[in-house]
């Protein structure tokens, strides 16, 4: 069971749907989603911390000395994930995202994506 967190001061119900549709995409397009899922809303930065990500089968690869094609395996989804992954932050945010970077590491088995959102609009005073 993937357990969905957030802080209360970082957008509570909001971006614990964040962290939910970010899990449920890689479940999707992978085959196997996150444990863990923690997504911290600050400003214009949106940032969800994954946790227990790889498939039995990437850590078979890893074992066998191939944390690079695993490392490259998971960047080429996220690229590909980019644009489902900015939607569902936009639909539950209401505001755009500008800007998407995404990372991974091995030990610990974590991953980051980051969402930058267009700046609000100053109001005139």
């Amino acid at each position: 069971m993937t357990i969905a967190e957030s802080e209360p001061a970082a957008g509570g119900p909001k971006s614990a749907a964040i962290s939910n549709i970010t899990v449920r995409l890689l479940s999707q397009y992978t085959g196997r989603g996150p444990t863990k899922a923690r997504t911290y809303v600050n400003g214009d930065l949106v940032t969800v911390v994954l946790q227990d990500t790889l498939t039995k089968a990437e850590v078979t690869l890893v074992e066998k000395g191939r944390s690079a094609l695993v490392l490259q395996t998971r960047s080429t989804f996220q690229e590909v994930m980019r644009a489902d992954l900015s939607a569902g932050v936009e639909q539950i945010l209401g505001r755009k995202v500008i800007a998407f970077l995404s990372a991974n590491h091995i030990d610990p088995d974590v991953a980051i994506e980051s969402f930058l959102l267009e700046p609000l609009a100053e109001t005139a005073t």
